[in-house]
């Protein structure tokens, strides 16, 4: 009965009620139940619905320039998450029960400093009881009291990361937490006991940039900035000794749509040279010559670009930066008196939400604008992420094409981001590698070329 609700949403007339397709007093609940021939007439009301809806659906893609959005990408990625669904990907069950135990132990230890550095003992998973800690029985200052105690939330912590040793510990702790729990315990959990593999779900319309997702488990999202986080990918490894695995990267993808999307020479030429994106903005923001910029510059200069990018102002970039609101803004008035399109590409991006009523990527995926300061760094970030997107999007369903065309035996499993992780037999694993990288690398005709790394390894960790 749901698909009476999908066709009216499209054809915005009237349509059988639930107590007229299924008869009075009857429910969804009990459709299997009708007679055979009341079935049969329900599902040639159906079908009369869907062939009505499709044109009408044809039309509206057809009018927001988006069939080859829908037949070119979407349509095709079906086979291809679904392969990847069917496949899985396998787990090393003795590494991963040891990981677990390890986190445990790492954890137990982190407590006892937690409770030295304390003066007693305390449930850590107590925000009340952890602002109390903080607050009260350390004295530290910027405690906001809520109804229910003090706020312990990340970003109240990670500005007092410096006011007391504690606190560095408790992130940690709390990073340790969320790995044991969510991956250690909850691989355990879901990894099938006859495969010993995990069957993600990938999910290709949820996120409102057009970005892949994956749940039950989340595979895209293993917090790799701790070591930990890291040897997490130590686990999944090939289903047998006659494979490895290949994993391949977009470097800097959303830079090198950034640049070809603003057209900004300066960003192009910079990528045409095949320098360093970051030491190259730094040397031109900072006015310092190339070779002569420093680690911290580069750094700062890598956090404009990623930053320009989600649409950050400047009170963002100095908190990440940890230096002034003004420090930041003259960052960022250097950054676009350097790159003056990518500003022009801001503004009109801006603009046109305002005056559409959304923004879209090059393949014309939209997003609806909301005029308020979250809605308009979404904006900005929407064109370049989802673009980002929508290009892996075509290389997967390149790479799964050739490997099918080619009678392969390797498979693409898993999808993170700009990241495809191949599991390759041995004996193919030169050619797919070219596949692999030739058909990322044309997936689009941009401005400035793609570049992918490919990495070879014995587990995921290896590999990447």
């Amino acid at each position: 009965y749901e698909y009476d609700d999908i066709a009216a949403a499209f054809l915005n007339e009237t349509y059988p009620s639930q107590e007229e397709a299924f008869g009075k007093g009857r429910t969804k609940k009990t459709f299997a139940a009708l007679p055979e021939a009341e079935r049969t007439a329900y599902g040639a009301r159906q079908a009369e619905i869907f062939f009505r809806a499709r044109k009408v659906m044809e039309e509206r893609l057809a009018e927001n320039e988006q069939k080859s959005l829908f037949y070119d990408m979407e349509m095709p990625l079906i086979y291809v998450l679904a392969d990847m669904e069917k496949y899985g990907i396998k787990v090393d069950k003795a590494a991963l029960l040891a990981y677990q135990k390890r986190l445990g132990e790492s954890l137990d230890g982190m407590e006892e400093e937690i409770y030295a550095l304390a003066g007693e003992k305390f449930n850590i998973n107590s925000p009340k009881q952890l602002g109390v800690i903080l607050f009260e029985k350390l004295g530290l200052k910027g405690g906001k009291k809520t109804k229910t105690g003090y706020s312990t939330a990340a970003d109240v912590l990670e500005k007092l990361r410096t006011a007391h040793p504690i606190v560095e510990r408790i992130l940690h702790y709390r990073q340790l937490a969320k790995l044991k729990s969510t991956y250690a315990d909850g691989l355990l959990a879901v990894m099938d006991a006859e495969t010993e593999k995990i069957y993600s779900t990938f999910n290709q319309t949820i996120t409102a940039t057009g970005r892949i997702s994956s749940t039950e488990p989340n595979l895209q999202n293993i917090p790799v900035r701790l070591e930990l986080g890291r040897e997490l990918r130590k686990i999944f490894i090939p289903e047998s000794a006659e494979f490895c695995f290949l994993d391949a990267d977009y470097s800097q993808i959303e830079l090198r749509v950034l640049a070809h999307i603003s057209g900004d020479e300066s960003l192009i030429a910079a990528f045409k040279s095949n320098q360093d994106i970051h030491r190259m903005t730094a040397s031109q923001v900072f006015h310092v010559p190339f070779d002569e910029v420093t680690p911290l510059q580069r750094s700062n200069a890598k956090a404009v670009n990623f930053g320009i990018i989600y649409g950050k102002g400047a009170f963002s970039l100095g908190q990440d930066l940890g230096i002034s609101r003004k420090e930041a803004e003259e960052y960022i008035n250097a950054y676009f008196a350097r790159y003056p399109k990518i500003k022009t590409f801001m503004e009109d991006t801006i603009k046109n939400g305002t005056k559409n009523g959304y923004v879209s990527t090059l393949w014309n995926r939209r997003r609806n604008f909301m005029q308020r300061a979250a809605g308009e760094r979404a904006a900005m970030n929407m064109p370049i992420q989802g673009t980002a997107a929508d290009i892996i999007k075509l290389a997967m369903i390149k790479v799964h094409r050739a490997l099918q065309e080619g009678g392969y035996r390797s498979r693409l499993i898993l999808q993170v981001h700009d990241e495809l992780l191949i599991e390759a037999y041995k004996e193919e694993k030169e050619a797919v590698a070219k596949i692999l990288k030739e058909n990322m690398e044309h997936a689009a005709d941009l401005l400035v070329s793609l570049d992918v790394d490919v990495h070879e390894g014995a587990s995921w960790f290896e590999a990447k």
